[in-house]
This record gives C-alpha cells, sequence and structure tokens, in this order.
C-alpha cells in the first residue's frame, strides 16, 4: 500500500495550502488562484483533425470549489467551419466517430474512478 500524497499550493487568499492530491494529477503550474479555484488535471487527450485540434479532454476535479466538483472529464470540442468534398466529408466522419469513441473509454474510466478504482 503507498502512502497518501499530497501538495502544497500557494494561495492568495490562504497562503501555501498541503492537499491531497490523486494520483492521476499532472501537477500544479501556474499563478496562484484562491483556494476554491486550485484544481487536479489529469493528463490530456487530444484528437486531431487537420491541421487543428478537434477533441481535447482531461479529467478535472474542483474539490475546494463553492460547488465541489468529483471527478470529472473536462472536454472541448472544435471543429473549424469547412467545406468539404466526399472524402473530406469521410474524413471528417471517421475522426467524429474517433472521438465518439474516446469520449466512451474515458467515460467508463470516470465511472471506475468515482467507484474507488484506479484512472
Amino acid at each position: 500500500m503507498t502512502a497518501a500524497r499530497t501538495v502544497t499550493v500557494p494561495t492568495l487568499d490562504h497562503g501555501p495550502v498541503t492537499i491531497p492530491e490523486p494520483s492521476w494529477c499532472t501537477g500544479h503550474a501556474g499563478p496562484p488562484d484562491v483556494l476554491g479555484d486550485v484544481h487536479h488535471t489529469g493528463p490530456e487527450h487530444v484528437v486531431r483533425y487537420g491541421d487543428g485540434i478537434a477533441l481535447r479532454a482531461e479529467l478535472v476535479t474542483f474539490p475546494y470549489g463553492e460547488t465541489p466538483v468529483p471527478a470529472s472529464v473536462h472536454v472541448e470540442l472544435h471543429v473549424p467551419d469547412v467545406t468539404l468534398d466526399p472524402p473530406g466529408l469521410e474524413g471528417l466522419a471517421t475522426v467524429l466517430v474517433e472521438q465518439a469513441a474516446e469520449l466512451r473509454r474515458l467515460a467508463l474510466r470516470l465511472a471506475v474512478l468515482r467507484a474507488g478504482g484506479a484512472w
């Protein structure tokens, strides 16, 4: 059995605060926040389309917010406006199917995590 992980984060309203850190958290970079905005994020999952990113998803939790957010997946979806020929439209459909499959995998992993399993 491994010891519980903790991390000390600087906050604007409470100074340095030591908090539990889930094993899936990738760290706490960036400027200090107020305690309610301190959050944990997991590895980013990215699906690309053309020259851009079509889907970005990552595990997050905001344990100290006014309304705490348990482990959840934050999703950003972006498909630029394009006019497509038949092969291009088929390619976009393929990317959308891949995105749906990735979201389903993340949903299953999140369900396991919330049930007390490992990410």
